[in-house]
């Protein structure tokens, strides 16, 4: 599709699958996917950025078929932005890279732009802000809160059967409420094959785990958690849908209030969580200004 290619790389310790598109020698540009998704999340990205004279690549995050689940059971949030600068490296990026990250991809952008500035030149943040303003929104915002049901839920051993029962039929509910209006059956199909295994499943559930209940928590990844609730020195873009059902945009507006000047936040219309899929037209060619 589009040129892109499938490929496999180690990377922290992970064997990675990833897709990528456009010129070896062409300044990296990492795209990190979230929950419930997959790398082909990026599919109308990665061309453009190849077009742009990027090396486009998005990779199946660790526990994401086609990539490992790891051995070390680790998927605390700050996780994410190690592998991101690992595969930085592993992939010959250099100061020029861009990082770009969608829900807990987005954790793990923040991460990563903040632990190795010298690494990226740009970053763009879609649908989640940083790990200190979702806290703050758990505190203060009761209608968070109540969109944020799902990450209580998955502590439970109940989620362990709801979840996989009717071939993920949870995993279509909460793109329909996330992405109210979206039809998500072409995004659909990959998802689920990336998270059809239990062991598979089994990890994606793990990250909120992690966060919220008994997951590992890895003492060495302190200092990334941590700066998953950072905002990263570099010029930042987020860009958050008006009508996201998963995180609401008042908890993006609240993160632009308290923000330094490196950080541009802006709402699309007419879009949900998915906002890359739902409007790529104004998503991709606003990143693509911004990385200009």
């Amino acid at each position: 599709m589009n040129g892109i290619t499938e490929r496999r790389i180690t990377a922290n310790g992970v064997d990675f699958a990833y897709l990528t598109v456009g010129p070896d020698d062409g300044p990296l540009a990492l795209c990190l996917h979230g929950f419930p998704d997959c790398a082909w999340s990026w599919r109308h990205l990665l061309p453009l950025l190849a077009a742009a004279g990027y090396r486009a690549v998005a990779p199946f995050q660790r526990g994401y078929a086609p990539t490992q689940v790891p051995d070390d059971g680790r998927y605390q949030s700050g996780v994410l932005g190690v592998d991101a600068i690992a595969l930085h490296e592993a992939l010959g990026g250099d100061e020029r890279a861009v990082i770009i990250g969608h829900d807990w991809g987005a954790s793990g952008t923040y991460a990563a732009a903040t632990l190795a500035p010298e690494r990226w030149s740009k970053v763009v943040t879609l649908a989640v802000p940083t790990a200190h303003a979702v806290a703050m929104a758990f505190l203060t915002d009761t209608d968070q809160l109540k969109r944020s049901w799902y990450m209580f839920f998955f502590q439970s051993p109940l989620a362990d059967m709801v979840v996989p029962a009717g071939d993920l039929a949870f995993i279509d509910m909460l793109w329909r409420d996330w992405s109210p209006g979206y039809d998500a059956s072409g995004d659909l199909a990959r998802v689920k094959d990336s998270l059809r295994d239990p062991a598979n499943l089994n990890a994606a559930i793990g990250y909120y785990r992690a966060t919220l209940g008994d997951g590992l928590k890895d003492p060495a990844l302190i200092d990334a958690q941590l700066a998953t609730g950072a905002v990263p020195p570099q010029p930042t873009l987020h860009l958050h849908g008006r009508h996201d059902g998963c995180m609401g945009v008042s908890v993006a507006e609240a993160m632009a209030a308290t923000a330094p000047a490196t950080l541009t936040v802006e709402v699309i219309e007419g879009a949900g969580h998915f906002l890359h899929l739902e409007r790529p037209d104004v998503v991709n060619q606003r990143i693509l200004d911004f990385l200009r």
